[in-house]
C-alpha cells in the first residue's frame, strides 16, 4: 500500500535528516458540496475525525474546515474561505508538515489551490505545507449528476438531497465544465501538469442498501437508498454519485475501496467520510 511505503521513506528521511524529526505534522479535513457551518457534526462526525487524528504525533493539530462549497471552486467563499482557515491553523499550530483529507468537491477546491498558486498571496505557503492531499471520492471529472439536475430532467427532485440546489457548484461539476477547467486551469488529468502535491484518490466502486445487510447502515441507510437509486444513470463501476473514473481522474490511485476495506465491502459516497469498513484506520495510518 502507498501508505507503507512513504511510511519506510519517511524513516529514511528521518535518519538522513534528523531535523525532520522534528516536524509539526498536522491534518485538515475538507469538506465537500454544500455550505458548512459545522462539518465536524452535521458532514464528517467526531467519531471519523477523532479516530482519524490519533494517527498524528499530537492530536490537538487538526482543524475541520467550514466554508462555503456551493460557490465556484476559486471563489474567495470557497477556496478564499479555505486559503484562510488553513493559514490560521498553520499559523496558530505552528504546523510544517500537513496532511489534507478531502472529500467529492473539496477534493476540487484544494486542486484549484495547488494549480493556481499566484492566485492568492496565502497559496504558496499552504502548499509548501501540503505533505500530499488525501481525496475521498473526488469529483474530478465531474458527474453526470449533476448534468441532469442542471438540466432539470425528470429526477431533477430525488437529487435535490444530494446536490443542493442549482447553484455554482452543481453547475461547475458538470461533466462538461469540469473537462474546460481541467484543460485550462488545474493540473493533475492526463495530459496536464503535475500537481505540485501528490493527490491520492479513494475510489468508491458500488453501494449496498439491502435492509437485510447491516453494513448498507454505515453512513445513513437512507443516504444509500437514493445513492443505490442515483446509480442506474451512472457507469457501473460508481459510489452512487461518482463514476469511478471522475473519483480516480487527477492525481494517483491510492486504492479502490473493496481492495482494502473490512471484507471488501465497498464505499458508497456518504460512506467515504465515516467510519466505515476500516477506512479511518487507513487514514489515520496515514496522516
Amino acid at each position: 500500500m502507498r501508505s507503507s511505503v512513504l511510511s519506510f521513506l519517511a524513516c529514511m528521511a528521518v535518519l538522513v535528516l534528523p531535523g525532520l524529526a522534528h516536524a509539526n505534522v498536522g491534518v485538515a479535513f475538507v469538506h465537500g458540496t454544500g455550505k458548512q457551518t459545522n462539518a465536524l457534526a452535521d458532514y464528517w462526525t467526531a467519531a471519523f475525525v477523532d479516530s482519524v487524528r490519533q494517527g498524528l504525533p499530537n492530536p490537538a493539530n487538526y482543524v475541520v474546515i467550514n466554508c462555503d462549497f456551493e460557490q465556484y471552486m476559486w471563489d474567495p467563499e470557497a477556496a478564499g474561505c479555505l486559503a484562510g482557515q488553513l493559514t490560521t491553523f498553520i499559523n496558530n499550530k505552528k504546523i510544517t508538515s500537513m496532511t489534507v483529507i478531502t472529500h467529492s468537491n473539496g477534493g476540487n477546491v484544494i486542486r484549484w489551490m495547488l494549480s493556481n498558486p499566484t492566485y492568492d498571496s496565502r497559496y504558496p505557503k499552504i502548499i509548501n505545507t501540503i505533505r500530499w492531499v488525501d481525496a475521498l471520492a473526488p469529483s474530478s471529472l465531474g458527474t453526470p449528476l449533476a448534468d441532469a439536475v442542471i438540466a432539470g430532467n425528470s429526477f431533477e427532485q430525488s437529487l435535490g438531497w444530494l446536490l443542493g440546489y442549482k447553484g455554482e457548484a452543481v453547475t461547475m461539476q458538470q461533466t462538461s465544465h469540469m473537462a474546460f477547467y481541467n484543460s485550462n486551469y488545474l493540473y493533475g488529468t492526463a495530459g496536464r501538469p503535475a500537481l505540485p502535491r501528490e493527490l491520492w484518490a479513494v475510489v468508491g466502486t458500488d453501494v449496498d442498501s439491502s435492509p437485510l445487510d447491516s453494513d448498507s447502515y454505515c453512513g445513513g441507510y437512507s443516504l444509500n437508498v437514493g445513492l443505490e437509486t442515483t446509480q442506474n444513470w451512472l457507469d457501473d463501476c460508481s459510489d452512487g454519485f461518482l463514476e469511478c473514473s471522475s473519483q480516480g481522474g487527477a492525481g494517483y490511485v491510492w486504492f479502490y475501496d473493496t481492495e482494502v476495506s473490512t471484507d471488501g465491502e465497498p464505499l458508497s459516497h456518504a460512506q467515504s467520510r465515516r467510519n466505515c469498513f476500516g477506512l479511518d484506520v487507513i487514514l489515520r495510518n496515514d496522516v
